[in-house]
């Protein structure tokens, strides 16, 4: 496999660097990020270039991209990123940990997939897609491009989960749910009807009951 270059210096890149180093060995060459916000010319031991001069150092005929940016304004500056990646002539590397049971070969591009999801069979996943720890994907069910799923959701079967989606860590998709293009679901939601475009669905967030203390509830 050819080395690897990773878009990104934050947490996501330090976690894909060590994933793709320690679970599958492949080999980080060097990071990039635009320009402007370099902030220091090594990071983790190995170079940061300018995304604009990456192809001069790091050409695309003896490299592979992978794009490790959050879901920031709903995944679509990943979206941008995998976009001019492809523009300057790069392949963008998938990530999937052994650690996964993953029954579909359906898997596109630039995709972040960590230990313990489960993956049904006649399931498609599309391009840039990230699936945090820990997640249940049911059989037939379909994920979209740009969507970030967080860890320990069900997806239960015959969803479709549209394009540049966020579902947040417990949340629960009901059977053949549609859930919408630029969909926000948020944690511990439980969503039961198709959603839509750009809808927030978000559960209610447990309050502190300030007149009671901890220590003086007799059932616990």
């Amino acid at each position: 496999m050819k080395p690897l270059i990773i878009f990104g210096t934050g947490e996501i890149a330090e976690v894909a660097d060590f994933y793709f180093k320690r679970t599958v060995e492949r080999r980080v060459a060097a990071f990039t990020v635009d320009a402007e916000f370099i902030q220091e010319e090594r990071w983790l031991d190995r170079p940061v270039v300018p995304f604009e001069e990456i192809g001069k150092e790091f050409p695309p005929n003896g490299h592979d991209l992978f794009v490790a940016v959050s879901y920031q304004k709903m995944n679509s500056l990943r979206e941008a990123k995998v976009a001019a990646g492809l523009a300057g002539g790069y392949r963008l590397a998938s990530y999937v940990s052994p650690q996964a049971t993953v029954f579909t070969e359906e898997i596109g591009f630039n995709c972040f997939i960590f230990e313990d999801n489960t993956i049904q069979p006649f399931v498609k996943i599309g391009n840039n897609v990230t699936l945090w720890s820990g997640n249940h994907i049911g059989h037939h069910s379909t994920i979209e491009d740009n969507v970030f799923i967080s860890s320990h959701v069900v997806v239960s079967g015959g969803v479709s989960v549209g394009r540049n989606s966020f579902i947040g860590v417990n949340a629960t998709i009901a059977d053949h749910v549609a859930i919408a293009p630029y969909t926000l679901i948020g944690a511990g939601a439980i969503i039961l009807e198709n959603t839509e475009a750009e809808g927030v669905y978000v559960s209610t967030a447990a309050a502190e009951r300030r007149k009671v203390k901890s220590t003086r509830l007799t059932k616990f």
